[in-house]
């Protein structure tokens, strides 16, 4: 029994006649009588009573009719699932972004294009520092992250860069230093710094520590968060002052002073989408195309 040879029947049925269903279908009248009793010959049972007018259903062809009609339709369900499975259109993708970048305009504009485009995949966004996507996008438990890496070239993994950050000093609204901004990393040298964890983010961590070596800058760290936000709200709270990507300063925080330093502004920050290699799911690559149009970066694998 075949898909075709059900159609075929299915038409006979509802148009009363081989005659009338063969042009329905596009194929000559003996061919579709052959069709047919092909078709009872494989089931064993006779489906239709030819008689002057057309043609009647036997009792096993009424009930053949029935699962016939809820056959071909699944297998168009089934078909429009798989194409658009196979576009992108439906699906599932998950995307980890830096907890920083979480508020920057063209990762909003990469988010609400996306679910504008392809308002049927279950799009799952995870705040997440560096290291733990890294850790998810290596495992597969991640489809794709935006976040800090030190090179184009990862094991296992294919990039493409987004936009270049810099660094940015973080002083609470009542500090000396909020009124008259420090023009040097030295001034702060006896300052109270809210650090974070290397684990958290060990790239961005190694970039920004280098780049003090090279300046001959060494901060005093007198408490640790676990994230720039919990960091930034330590710096609201007086605890200290701090270094933190530009981005963080997209999310407006009360009693929290963002100030520009030349020397900050020396450290480069590279943002980048990444994804495993070997993953082909349409959601995600539909994802990758989008990213030009936001960021407008140059794709590097």
């Amino acid at each position: 029994m075949e898909f075709r040879q059900i159609s075929y029947f299915v038409a006979v049925v509802e148009t009363g006649s081989i005659s009338a269903a063969s042009r329905r279908v596009h194929i000559a009248q003996p061919a579709l009588t052959r069709q047919i009793r092909l078709l009872e010959e494989d089931l064993g049972t006779r489906l239709l009573e030819r008689h002057a007018r057309g043609v009647r259903l036997t009792v096993a062809g009424r009930a053949l009719y029935e699962d016939a009609v809820q056959l071909l339709d699944a297998r168009t369900q089934i078909r429009t699932r798989l194409a658009a499975l196979g576009s992108g259109v439906i699906g599932k993708l998950s995307l980890g972004i830096t907890v920083a970048h979480l508020w920057v305009p063209e990762v909003a504009r990469l988010l609400g294009s996306y679910r504008e485009r392809y308002p049927r995949v279950a799009f799952e966004v995870f705040p997440l520092l560096s290291g733990p996507q890294l850790d998810r996008l290596r495992e597969g438990t991640l489809d794709a992250g935006i976040l800090y890496l030190d090179s184009a070239e990862q094991p296992g993994l294919e990039t493409r860069l987004l936009q270049h950050d810099h660094l940015v000093l973080a002083v609470p609204a009542a500090s000396p230093w909020a009124d008259v901004p420090p023009r040097q990393l030295q001034e702060l040298k006896g300052a109270d710094f809210v650090w974070g964890f290397r684990s958290a983010s060990p790239v961005y961590y190694d970039r920004v520590v280098a780049h003090f070596a090279r300046l001959q800058f060494e901060p005093r760290v007198v408490q640790y968060g676990a994230d720039n936000i919990t960091i930034l709200s330590m710096v609201a709270a007086g605890l200290g002052i701090a270094i933190v990507p530009a981005a963080s300063s997209w999310h407006p925080m009360p009693g929290i002073r963002f100030l520009g330093l030349a020397e900050l502004d020396a450290c480069d920050m590279p943002l980048w989408l990444a994804w495993r290699s070997g993953n082909d799911a349409p959601a995600l690559h539909n994802l990758v195309a989008l990213v030009g149009d936001c960021f407008g970066g140059e794709e590097k694998q």
